[in-house]
């Protein structure tokens, strides 16, 4: 991995010295051990117990970094390709990065940095159009390009206002749905969970490891597993059109029942199935209050309710997947356009990956290209506006009065939001 002016990086095998006497160096197996024990530390979670084991099932050489001071491992840092959906259907493959902790004693001396660039330059140099995290801090990755690009929207909905579904909502002729084993599971929902992801911008794909952890098959640090109910949507044909995983406490108000329902997972590839599984899940006996942690910020569901009200924001809706764009004119090229047009954006990287005038035009049947361009400038924005706006979560004008975006000639925000908007809202349901 070369130096290409963008953070000074060397080759992934050899440590690399910050300045302070700490060297930052891709991971061997034999370092797991100390990695996983300086990544609890660093995620204040010394008492998780030990993960060398699970640690091993994701790991590829050179793509776990680690900073050292000394042989005390001091920084962790990782990443994965990932396929992430864009506007249009079609896929990027993103440098999905995750595993980020620097120890309390050795904040403030650049290693963050030192692994961050030297890890973005290598996915540039691997040709990943993006890069993709979730920031446990808001004011962290700002600094290194990335914009927030997802959100989270949940809902906490009481069952007796709510009244149920609403009767003229269609369904599914013939369809089914049927409780599945962690089993069934495993070996059906990779299938679909493919098919489904390709639906929904922003969405990325699971990992292997990642089915096993989620149906027990693998424990992973953290709370104890605790195995919830599934349920699978089939229609006519038999084939598996929708999936439902939830947990119920058991909590009675004296001889009365008043249990919540907490939705963990729902996917569906069509709104009939989706009406099914919300039909399903809003009549489970004892459930007086659903809580859905984390659904699609544009989903219909209150509107699905006979009393809309009943839906009330979850606590914990909040930005999600932070996007930062290494390759402007793949990444747009990949995607689809709104409407056909022209904008000309004039992008600020400090990292140099991004950093220049682009022309995005778009034809009338929404094929997407960008390419370097001399011309004058529509809007100028800084390179994490722009991974903010590339999935279409946010709009151009609402930037631009935030001061995030400028525009540069009168009417470009409204232009740029009708060139770049997209039928639905990116979501990706996944941690990693």
């Amino acid at each position: 991995m070369g130096n290409n002016g963008h953070g000074g990086t060397r080759d992934p095998g050899r440590g690399r010295q910050d300045g302070s006497g700490t060297g930052i160096r891709a991971i061997t197996e034999d370092d797991i051990p100390g990695w996983d024990r300086a990544l609890a530390v660093g995620f204040l979670r010394p008492h998780a117990g030990e993960a060398t084991e699970y640690r091993r099932l994701g790991f590829e050489p050179g793509r776990s970094l680690g900073a050292y001071d000394g042989e005390r491992c001091v920084g962790t840092f990782r990443s994965f390709d990932a396929e992430l959906t864009v506007p249009g259907g079609a896929t990027v493959l993103a440098d999905a990065i995750t595993s980020v902790t620097v120890s309390s004693t050795h904040r403030r001396r650049g290693l963050l940095r030192a692994m961050m660039t030297r890890d973005l330059a290598a996915a540039h140099e691997r040709g990943n159009p993006v890069a993709i995290l979730i920031a446990a801090e808001y004011n962290i990755y700002g600094r290194y390009g990335f914009g927030p690009a997802t959100s989270t929207h949940g809902w906490n909905i009481d069952l007796l206002r709510a009244g149920g579904l609403r009767k003229d909502l269609p369904a599914v002729p013939g369809g089914r749905i049927d409780f599945a084993t962690m089993a069934e599971v495993r070996k059906v929902g990779p299938e679909f969970h493919e098919r489904w992801r390709r639906t929904q911008p922003g969405a990325i794909t699971r990992t292997e490891v990642g089915w096993r952890v989620r149906t027990g098959d693998v424990k992973a640090p953290g709370p104890e597993w605790q195995e919830p109910f599934v349920a699978l949507h089939r229609d006519a044909t038999g084939t598996v059109t929708g999936l439902v995983a939830y947990k119920v406490d058991d909590n009675w108000d004296g001889s009365y029942p008043d249990c919540t329902l907490t939705v963990l997972d729902l996917q569906a590839l069509d709104g009939p199935t989706a009406v099914g599984l919300w039909r399903f899940v809003l009549s489970v006996d004892w459930v007086r209050k659903v809580v859905v942690e984390n659904l699609a910020p544009d989903d219909p569901l209150p509107l699905l309710l006979n009393d809309p009200r009943a839906a009330t924001p979850y606590a914990d809706n909040s930005d999600f997947t932070w996007l930062r764009v290494l390759d402007v004119e793949a990444a747009f090229a990949a995607r689809s356009c709104g409407g056909p047009g022209r904008i000309v954006l004039d992008v600020t990287d400090p990292l140099g990956y991004a950093d220049g005038r682009w022309a995005v035009e778009a034809a009338d049947d929404g094929t997407c290209r960008c390419t370097a361009t001399t011309d004058e400038p529509d809007l100028a924005l800084g390179v994490g506006a722009l991974g903010t706006l590339y999935l279409g979560g946010e709009s151009v004008a609402r930037l631009a009065a935030a001061a995030l975006v400028t525009e540069l000639r009168p009417g470009a925000a409204a232009r740029a939001d009708l060139l770049l908007r997209t039928p639905a809202r990116p979501w990706n349901p996944d941690g990693f």
